[in-house]
């Protein structure tokens, strides 16, 4: 059952870490990683994280202990949530803490709604 729990703890953990990176990549987003911080590094790295998410809950057997396992993944993921929302790996820039709003890694503030205005959109700068 240990193993079953550290492996989908870590599934956890890893898919929620993953989905970030994933979909900055494909909306062609700068996001930091520890290899960069371009879109096509992103999707590469949140494709390898979602990969390994599979592996992980593949090697841990959920069925032999299904309630442990579904306690143990979701934890992960409420943990990854937690920790990114309050600090980030790379750790937070302008007033993010506050929830009064975020810096984006253009520097672009968000105005606390984790949305930058397009130009020629409705609020946006023509």
């Amino acid at each position: 059952m240990g193993q079953t729990v550290l492996l989908a703890f870590l599934a956890g953990l890893i898919g929620a870490n993953s989905v970030p990176h994933f979909v900055r990549g494909i909306t062609g987003e700068r996001y930091p990683t520890v290899f960069g911080d371009s879109p096509v590094i992103n999707v590469v790295a949140g494709w390898a994280g979602l990969v390994l998410t599979v592996l992980c809950v593949r090697w841990a057997h959920p069925d032999r202990a299904p309630d442990w396992a579904l306690a143990a993944g979701a934890s992960g993921v409420l943990l990854m949530g937690l920790f990114h929302a309050r600090w980030g790996a790379f750790g937070r820039t302008g007033t993010g803490r506050t929830g009064t709003g975020r810096t984006g890694i253009s520097g672009t503030s968000t105005g606390g709604t984790g949305a930058r205005a397009v130009s020629g959109s409705p609020g946006g700068s023509p």
